[in-house]
């Protein structure tokens, strides 16, 4: 199907292929594979595989391992399975390591040029020397060494003569420019670590600034699209590939990153939410990554219609999670068979009903799917109700069971409420009902209609799970806000997992498999949780029914 949508990356595209600047369309999608991808990433990659998928183009997958100390191939892994799972195709994979052996050839013409230099200031010092954004940096009193004795150093750089961190190779641009980046940036450091590809070939290492441009042309990207944080990078990125005479230089374009109130979408925050054990792991459903979300049911049709929905802007803004969880309850409830659970049982006793009675009652598996079919749930005697749905003191306009109410137990009969059993404590334990015999399917003889329905599972018809509720993680829309909240773990919810054990749900999810996802009726949407086994069922709440963002754009 024909793309006709348009963004501002689009039409700058557009432009450079009437310019004849460019007479194909690459991108790339390069993460680091230092952690798990979140729903961040999941808008960089609509966009850089959906620019692609428009124009005819490719999309290659490549990886940013210029930092041995924090990249894994169990991110590798887990960074291609989400792709994958997100439904799109990359054209090829590279690795920023792949361009090791060139990018070192970069760095010594540069060198040879005049354009780059070995530094022996510390860390501390070249940041002090940087200047600020009102005041020009100083040079470093190293900066004018000769070519020979720069390459001399680097060579012995190369082969591990120096300490880590005792000496940098810096690029000899401009100390007082505007722009901080282009201050004699860091190109290489000294870093022995063993890298996950290359083991211990190498003991220098190239900067992110500087094989992100390289690694982009060499791969032969047109255009590629990053997050607005790199708009200031973006004269060094063109610096280097101008000073190295690339022909087909690659083209940076930024677009505005995703922010989601409630949500922590910082890699090494997430990271310190892992290994202080706060949550379970990088898949926990509270967290904001794809694998979590994925854990929790939500779909990937509803993340992609996310991303499609808040669209490309060029200025930074914040997006409400409402609208993410309308996303994955819209698609959901499309979808989602329709099911019969019960998470805080009491029972229920229809005194004039049979003994030894069982019946079956069907029902729709989805009234939004007219092929979905229907499904059949036993009805007896006995059966659980929600405790909730009983009120012994009810206030006025309560449609639900109390002493003389009449109720629509979901699919089956009318049951007028006569009374309740307590414990000691003075806690429910049975409810007594009587049924009117006339009433299946709510249809009576005399018309009459009732206020309340509510839903239920038959105790010879059900079986024991556990049920997870998740909340938010964090209690403020900006848990990152440092400055006016602290350190962000301050801002955690204490109450973001309820977990529910004993819970009656109807005996046709015995055999749900992980990842299924059903609509409980009244309660929300829940999938099958990975944690699952054949004596123990495990359901995670995806999202509750309640829909905040579509009444607020109903209004609006």
């Amino acid at each position: 199907m024909e793309d006709n949508s348009t963004n501002f990356i689009h039409e700058a595209i557009n432009k450079d292929i009437a310019d004849k600047v460019y007479d194909r369309v690459q991108t790339r999608f390069p993460p680091e594979p230092n952690g798990y991808l979140h729903i961040g990433h999941v808008k960089a990659i609509c966009i850089d595989f959906g620019t692609a998928e428009k124009y005819g183009g490719k999309c290659n997958l490549r990886f940013d391992d210029t930092n041995p100390t924090k990249e894994d191939t169990e991110y590798v892994d887990a960074i291609m399975e989400d792709i994958k799972w997100l439904g799109f195709k990359w054209d090829k994979v590279f690795y920023a390591s792949d361009y090791f052996d060139e990018l070192y050839k970069c760095a010594i013409k540069l060198i040879e040029m005049g354009k780059a230099y070995v530094c022996d200031l510390t860390a501390d010092e070249i940041r002090q020397y940087r200047g600020t954004l009102t005041e020009p940096g100083k040079e470093s009193p190293y900066r004018n060494r000769s070519v020979e004795e720069n390459l001399d150093l680097f060579r012995r750089m190369t082969d591990g003569e120096f300490e880590d961190g005792s000496k940098v190779l810096r690029a000899k641009i401009d100390m007082s420019s505007p722009n901080l980046n282009m201050r004699d940036p860091v190109i290489y450091r000294i870093l022995r670590a063993k890298h996950h590809r290359t083991g211990n070939k190498w003991i220098v290492y190239p900067m992110y600034d500087f094989a992100h441009p390289i690694s982009d042309t060499l791969e032969g990207v047109t255009h590629s699209l990053c997050s607005l944080e790199f708009e200031d990078h973006r004269p060094l990125y063109d610096w280097f590939l101008k000073e190295l005479g690339f022909e087909h230089p690659s083209r940076q374009i930024e677009f505005a990153r995703l922010n989601l109130n409630y949500t922590l979408t910082s890699k090494r925050k997430c990271m310190r939410l892992v290994k202080d054990h706060v949550v379970s792991g990088w898949d926990d459903p509270r967290m904001s990554t794809v694998c979590a979300m994925r854990r929790r049911g939500y779909t990937k049709e509803a993340l992609r219609d996310f991303c499609d929905r808040i669209g490309v802007a060029k200025a930074n803004s914040v997006v409400d999670i409402n609208l993410l969880e309308h996303c994955v309850r819209e698609d959901l409830n499309k979808k989602a068979p329709r099911a019969m659970a019960v998470l805080r049982p009491v029972k229920l006793v229809i005194d004039n009903y049979p003994e030894d009675k069982t019946e079956e009652i069907t029902v729709e598996v989805n009234p939004e799917d007219e092929k979905a079919g229907t499904r059949t749930v036993m009805f007896s005697k006995n059966l659980y109700v929600e405790a909730d749905d009983f009120m012994e003191n009810p206030p006025k306009k309560y449609y639900r069971l109390a002493v003389g109410n009449e109720v629509r137990l979901k699919g089956a009969y009318y049951v007028t409420c006569t009374g309740a059993e307590k414990d000691k404590d003075g806690n429910v334990t049975v409810i007594h009902c009587t049924y009117d015999p006339e009433s299946r399917g709510g249809q009576t003889s005399d018309g009459r209609k009732v206020r309340g329905t509510i839903h239920w599972v038959s105790e010879n018809s059900c079986f024991d799970a556990e049920v997870r509720l998740y909340d938010r993680l964090f209690t403020v829309e900006n848990p990152s806000d440092e400055e006016t909240n602290g350190d962000f773990t301050k801002n955690l919810n204490p109450n973001s997992i309820e977990v529910l054990t004993g819970c009656k749900i109807e005996k046709n999810l015995e055999k749900a498999k992980t990842g299924d996802t059903f609509q409980f009726m009244r309660q929300g949407y829940f999938c099958v949780d990975k944690d699952s086994t054949a004596e123990n069922m495990v359901f995670n709440r995806t999202v509750a029914l309640k829909d905040s963002w579509g009444k607020i754009a109903a209004k609006g």
